[in-house]
């Protein structure tokens, strides 16, 4: 276990801490795209909690470790010029990183628990799936939003207003990401991914627009890994 623990806390301090801070140091580049490269390191580090440990408990417990040791860092830093300095938080006084901090860690060692633990090690990929569907639709989302967004449509179940732009790009991250992850790192014919991903991005998409506060962490990951359910039942009767 200790291995794979070396290796992903390598990989979080590069990933998540490193790099983001290199971007708001170094280049000019918005705090929305630095948060976003940040959102998509900690959707990559899926792979590693499923492919490092041979015990669905011991991913889990990495994860956990995560915000057991960087939450009360970062609250400490928060406390510090240095931190709106050198990292890109939305919240005046900090706190937004270490609330995605934990939602993140909340829904990995949930899925881990359910999909991994629960219905055993085969159902891995449906953990990939939902995040990448979560991390690269929502990251496509708030940027395509963000700066190329122009039609803005508002209704009493979407927190703010939201853009055709960004909804439309969320639905088509969405959908690569699941058939990519399901044919790739799933085994999956084409065919089936193609068909899930056309049935799962859409949801994604609907599951990200009513969510609200930054829940979406915790909704779209969760909806699309029970929307997975047949399908990947479908991949498993294929092989069998």
């Amino acid at each position: 276990m200790w291995p794979g623990v070396a290796i992903l806390w390598t990989y979080y301090l590069a990933a998540l801490l490193a790099l983001p801070v290199g971007l708001k140091a170094f280049t000019a580049l918005p705090d929305e795209v630095v948060r976003k490269v940040q959102h998509l390191a900690y959707a990559g580090s899926i792979f590693l909690l499923l492919g490092l440990f041979e015990r669905w408990t011991q991913a889990a417990a990495a994860a956990a470790g995560l915000a057991l040791l960087a939450f009360p860092a970062l609250w400490l830093w928060e406390r510090h010029p240095s931190y709106r300095r050198l990292l890109a938080d939305r919240c005046e006084g900090g706190g937004e990183m270490r609330r995605q901090l934990l939602l993140a860690v909340l829904v990995f060692s949930l899925l881990i628990a359910l999909f991994w633990g629960l219905l055993g090690p085969g159902w891995r990929p449906a953990i990939a799936v939902a995040v990448m569907v979560w991390g690269l639709g929502d990251a496509a989302a708030a940027l395509v939003g963000g700066f190329l967004g122009r039609h803005r449509f508002a209704h009493r179940l979407v927190e703010g207003a939201k853009t055709l732009e960004g909804t439309a790009a969320m639905v088509v991250a969405a959908a690569i990401a699941a058939f990519v992850t399901l044919f790739l790192y799933g085994g999956a014919s084409w065919w089936l991914s193609l068909l899930a991903a056309a049935s799962l991005a859409p949801l994604a998409g609907a599951v990200e627009l009513v969510s609200r506060r930054g829940s979406d962490t915790l909704t779209v990951p969760l909806v699309t890994a029970v929307g997975l359910v047949p399908w990947w039942l479908l991949v498993v009767a294929s092989r069998a």
